[in-house]
């Protein structure tokens, strides 16, 4: 006995569809697990999966109203494909793009680090010249800055400056808030700051800052 799938011309459509969303949906998971075992160039990878992104949002589009939900489509047709679901649905960009826009973003807030070290550097420098010796005026100064190096991940834990710079604030700690820096500890602090200064910007180009 043959078994009809559909009965007219909008039912064979819609069938007709479903089967180039689970097509679709199944190149993507394969084209995934080909990406992340490094079997396809990432140039490669790119363009074909841009192409079924693209596929995707218009089918499913047109589908929105047959098919509201595309995890319940492919769990209805027992379509186990997580990472072509999560590259169709929840990402919607190729794995390359996103580690492109990641890049982008942790360069972006290195950056936006290194200014603000060299801030504190210059700030911290300045005070010393203009004779702010006070504890309660050097500790926020170095603390800022020592706060600014450990955010710099390009800069190794034992980087003389964070080291000077924590020696600095422990001894600042056990004097008084109105106690004063005498001169020689004036002149080895600024020495301090201008040296790890120097090693700091020495350090840029080599982290390929």
């Amino acid at each position: 006995m043959e078994v009809k799938l559909w009965n007219d011309k909008r039912e064979r459509e819609m069938y007709e569809n479903f089967a180039e969303l689970y097509a679709i949906i199944r190149a993507t998971e394969k084209l995934e697990k080909a990406y992340i075992r490094d079997t396809i160039s990432p140039s490669d990878y790119e363009t074909n999966c841009q192409k079924l992104i693209a596929h995707f949002k218009t089918l499913s589009s047109t589908l929105k109203d047959t098919i509201p939900s595309i995890g319940r489509f492919a769990d209805t047709y027992k379509m186990d494909c997580p990472a072509a679901i999560n590259r169709l649905v929840v990402s919607g960009v190729p794995a390359t793009v996103e580690h492109r826009a990641a890049a982008a973003a942790s360069s972006t807030t290195s950056a936006a680090i290194v200014a603000e070290c060299v801030q504190n550097f210059i700030t911290a420098m300045d005070s010393l010249k203009l004779n702010m010796v006070a504890v309660d005026q050097v500790h926020p100064l170095l603390s800022d800055l020592s706060t600014s190096l450990n955010k710099l991940t390009i800069l190794p834990p034992d980087f003389d400056g964070k080291m000077k710079m924590k020696e600095w604030i422990s001894r600042l700690s056990k004097m008084g808030a109105a106690d004063e820096l005498t001169e020689q500890q004036s002149r080895q602090l600024h020495f301090d700051l201008e040296s790890s200064y120097n090693s700091f910007m020495e350090a840029l180009p080599n982290a390929g800052t």
